[in-house]
């Protein structure tokens, strides 16, 4: 038997994700719009960033009155964020985040959200997996999930883009995971997709870049192997970080046993990513981001 976590009410329970100058009276502003619409805070977490004078706050709340749907809750907060001069999404916690996965021939990260998300521990759907070799197309036939192969060459790399985003326009998409995709993004999909696509970077960033990073970490005697996941940007492997870990090593493993080490630090760290953004608990500050974890 699966295990299920447990999800939001829906039509009950909402996130609001909010950031602003920092000023007095920002939380009871909130507080004060939740009191009026009959919520009930079940998590509030906020940061202030003293540094650039910014203000971050996730409230996870309930409403008690059934007029108060998600509509009415977004007209009614209006006011307050043009007072305060707000940046903020309002969402039904209970609403899956739609999630297409891209993977080239290493499954380990593509396995692990598959399982994470039949057995509920993320609230994410997969509307498609998408691919530029076939290796995992029975893998994604097995969970019953629509299997697309998009082959890339320097000729078709505009045509196999242009498919990518076709698809997330049909299938309504809201996040894109490379789950060890290997393919380099164009500059215009980059941008395209900027705040809703996750990679997942098999060193803990900056170092070993390029190919074979396992084996260079190898030649320099690494204690630590990590992994990053953060969001895709223009600059390669140099987007917002989300989640980082590491795992101690030490001279005994060889180029292939750090690899299997350095896999499951991979995975655990993009499920962390993919998990806490669909969860509305990543805000981008800059070149940083903000985890309400």
């Amino acid at each position: 038997m699966s295990t299920r976590y447990p999800r939001p009410q829906p039509g009950r329970e909402y996130v609001l994700t909010l950031s602003c100058p920092d000023s007095a009276g920002l939380v009871h502003a909130v507080s004060g719009f939740l009191v009026r619409n009959s919520g009930n805070i079940l998590e509030s977490q906020q940061f202030d960033d003293r540094l650039q004078g910014r203000f971050f706050m996730r409230v996870h709340f309930d409403v008690s009155d059934p007029n108060a749907n998600l509509e009415t809750l977004r007209y009614r907060f209006g006011p307050v964020a043009e007072a305060y001069g707000i940046s903020w999404i309002l969402r039904d916690a209970s609403t899956p985040t739609r999630t297409l996965i891209m993977v080239s021939k290493f499954g380990h990260c593509l396995n692990d959200l598959l399982f994470r998300c039949r057995t509920g521990a993320l609230n994410i759907e997969i509307p498609a997996i998408v691919s530029n070799h076939r290796e995992f197309e029975s893998l994604a036939e097995t969970y019953g999930i629509p299997f697309h192969h998009v082959p890339v060459t320097r000729d078709t790399k505009p045509e196999a883009e242009a498919r990518l985003l076709e698809l997330m326009r049909d299938l309504d998409v809201d996040l894109v995971v490379l789950a060890r995709y290997m393919q380099i993004l164009s500059d215009d999909l980059c941008k395209q997709l900027e705040g809703r696509a996750i990679n997942i970077h098999h060193s803990f960033l900056p170092s070993f870049k390029g190919a074979k990073p396992y084996d260079q970490a190898y030649d320099r005697g690494v204690k630590l192997v990590g992994a990053t996941a953060h969001y895709v940007t223009s600059d390669l492997d140099e987007g917002q970080i989300i989640e980082q870990d590491v795992v101690r090593v030490d001279h005994s493993l060889d180029p292939g046993e750090l690899v299997t080490v350095g896999r499951d630090v991979e995975a655990q760290v993009l499920a962390h990513a993919v998990k806490w953004h669909s969860e509305s608990r990543v805000m981008v500050d800059g070149n940083r981001t903000v985890v309400f974890r």
